[in-house]
């Protein structure tokens, strides 16, 4: 892990909890990175399936293994992570994801030539578990510059493909009220003063499966956002950004909600609640198919 000139340590942050059959596909791609000088953190939330046993068959010196009581807050172990690292740059993977071998090389490389960025992201690849079949997240050109009203807008910044330097969390951190927007609260505060840059290449694989696609991750959704809107929309530092966007978002995952939830009425109401976005009755069909139908639909 010795830093040698030119080439500044990465501290590459793993929270998990009970992901034992994704873990080790994680691992394996940050210690296969064609890029070597890191160190990696895996925060476990004390996992009661085999993560200990698996992680276990890693550890060497270049593996930092924390424990951390949680209650499945991943804000507190990312943070815990971020206070254990020593390297110049910080970088997240989720348990259940993973890197392209040339992610860090590729965007160490990018950041030596813009000295003047502490943050850069990539686009990446969504892989579907029950399909085993993967597209591209993003075909259009990602943000680049001051990029604070086209993340309010479009968020499309995902975090296993930023890189951060260190010195960014001295003045920020990941809050611990939200626990599915933890990254879009983060970095739209980040956006305020920094400037931040992307590639567009996949350098990452993000895993869709039955666990991150339920029902409960939308009401979490849902109340995180609306959460985020009282908090933040009238705060000075958003004096001159819109909101507008975010509640359309809200909107249209209630309908979705309502719909997974079998509750007809409510999905109706949502659609024709003020203002009405034409978009969301792409929804209206639904509301005639049975339920199991619609949720295999929405949730794919």
């Amino acid at each position: 892990m010795q830093k040698k000139e030119n080439n500044p340590i990465v501290s590459v942050i793993i929270p998990t909890y009970n992901r034992a059959n994704f873990l080790k596909k994680a691992i394996d791609s940050v210690l296969e990175q064609t890029y070597s000088y890191l160190e990696l953190i895996i925060v476990d939330d004390y996992s009661t399936d085999s993560t200990d046993e698996i992680v276990a068959k890693y550890l060497d010196k270049r593996i930092k293994y924390l424990k951390n009581k949680s209650n499945g807050i991943i804000a507190n172990s990312r943070n815990m992570g971020i206070r254990a690292s020593k390297g110049e740059w910080i970088a997240f993977l989720d348990s259940d994801d993973w890197w392209t071998k040339d992610k860090l090389k590729k965007q160490v490389n990018f950041l030596s030539k813009n000295k003047d960025i502490n943050i850069v992201y990539s686009n990446l690849y969504l892989f579907d578990e029950s399909r085993k079949k993967k597209k591209i997240f993003s075909y259009k050109k990602l943000y680049n510059g001051y990029i604070t009203q086209d993340l309010l807008n479009d968020f499309k910044m995902p975090i296993l493909t930023t890189l951060i330097r260190k010195k960014i969390f001295k003045r920020y951190k990941f809050d611990k009220s939200y626990n599915i927007i933890g990254d879009f609260d983060l970095f739209i505060k980040i956006s305020l003063k920094e400037k931040i840059l992307s590639t567009q290449e996949p350098l990452a694989y993000y895993r869709i499966h039955q666990s991150n696609m339920s029902t409960r991750r939308l009401d979490l959704n849902i109340s995180e956002l609306e959460n985020w809107i009282i908090k933040n929309e009238f705060k000075k530092n958003f004096k001159y950004f819109s909101c507008l966007a975010l509640y359309k978002k809200i909107k249209t995952l209630k309908i979705k909600n309502s719909l997974l939830n079998g509750n007809k009425i409510e999905t109706i109401r949502e659609l024709l609640k003020k203002p009405i976005d034409l978009h969301n009755f792409k929804f209206f069909p639904f509301i005639f198919f049975p339920n199991k139908i619609t949720k295999k639909i929405i949730l794919k």
